[in-house]
């Protein structure tokens, strides 16, 4: 691997991010993924985690643990690669973003999270869910980027805190439920929900 001038494999980190993206977004349409929600609609926001159109629009009470996504990649970019320019560590960030965005849509990762998680409705994302879950890793690692270490810290444990709040779910339990599941916080988590309404729907033909 080349690691010069913001370049991968002799070919400039942004060029290489771009191509992940779209390569993504192919790749989960031949998994059969649907472009956007089956509603007929694009909201900016949805925040109904108990419902089927969870992880179809494009920002959700999931848009945090992406971010925090974001915080974790940069952490880890930091110490593994610290020789690495900012544009190299975000193409090997997105890299493994988009990997999950794949895993996360097989029929292995959605039956589990249907059959151990509180998440009964969720059958994948939508593409431009998926994107946007990207979208939002890469804001959290620019964010990691210049903001000071503490400050970062302190909003991933609000980011923490407040959805477990909202939704009874973040990504600490998120990962905690699809590694070992735990009958009692199942419940509890199902028990929950956020009452907060979609918002800023955008009818597409």
């Amino acid at each position: 691997m080349t690691v010069a001038n913001d370049r991968l494999f002799g070919i400039p980190a942004y060029i290489i991010i771009a191509a992940i993206i779209v390569g993504t977004g192919a790749t989960l349409y031949a998994l059969g993924r649907l472009p956007m929600c089956a509603c007929g609609t694009i909201k900016l926001w949805h925040g109904e985690v108990l419902s089927s159109e969870n992880s179809q629009h494009i920002t959700d009470w999931y848009t945090y643990s992406h971010i925090l996504h974001g915080f974790l990649f940069y952490a880890a970019m930091w110490w593994l690669a610290p020789g690495w320019s900012f544009a190299q560590r975000l193409a090997a960030a997105v890299a493994l973003e988009a990997g999950w965005e794949v895993l996360e849509n097989t029929p292995l990762i959605i039956d589990r999270y249907r059959t151990a998680t509180m998440s009964l409705d969720y059958y994948g994302d939508s593409i431009v869910n998926s994107l946007s879950d990207i979208a939002a890793m890469m804001a959290g690692f620019w964010l990691a980027s210049v903001l000071p270490v503490a400050v970062t810290v302190a909003l991933g444990l609000f980011f923490e805190v407040f959805t477990g709040y909202m939704i009874r779910d973040n990504l600490t339990l998120n990962v905690l439920m699809l590694i070992h599941p735990i009958d009692a916080v199942k419940a509890w988590q199902s028990a929950g929900g956020a009452p907060l309404p979609a918002a800023v729907p955008v009818t597409v033909p």
